[in-house]
């Protein structure tokens, strides 16, 4: 999918959501990506609106660029369990409100170093990053 050209929409985290976040990351590697906090976390996702179970995915920026992904990281920085519809506010969206409201309501459970995924939240991204998160955007449904 070249540069500017995300025509198509998948659903988050979905197989196909993944393979085209993937090719972006791609595409961005040679730009440098940097994320504003290095952050390794494991998510189990629930209520996912194309799945009867829960999905375990993880979220890593050590790398420099966001890798969002299916499966679980060995010692993360920490673990949370989310509802789909939170975490695609959160990661997609950038609305760290609807983590707040969730969080408050009990609908996230977080284990793990708070501070990393608050400073992760509040922290400067590069034009580049900025880029690639409207991309993402784009292609969510």
């Amino acid at each position: 999918m070249p540069s500017g050209e995300d025509t198509h929409k998948f659903e988050f985290l979905s197989d196909e959501w993944i393979a085209a976040v993937a090719l972006l990351r791609d595409e961005y590697h040679t730009e440098g990506l940097r994320a504003p906090v290095t952050l390794r976390a494991n998510l189990v996702v629930t209520e996912v609106p194309f799945s009867s179970e829960d999905l375990l995915a993880y979220v890593d920026t050590s790398g420099g660029g966001l890798v969002i992904d299916r499966g679980q990281l060995e010692g993360p920085d920490l673990s949370i369990m989310v509802t789909w519809a939170t975490a695609k506010a959160l990661l997609v969206e950038g609305n760290p409100q609807a983590a707040l409201s969730a969080f408050m309501e009990g609908k996230v459970r977080i284990e793990g170093d708070v501070g990393k995924l608050m400073a992760f939240q509040s922290g400067v991204v590069d034009p580049s990053t900025q880029q690639v998160a409207a991309r993402i955007r784009a292609l969510t449904a």
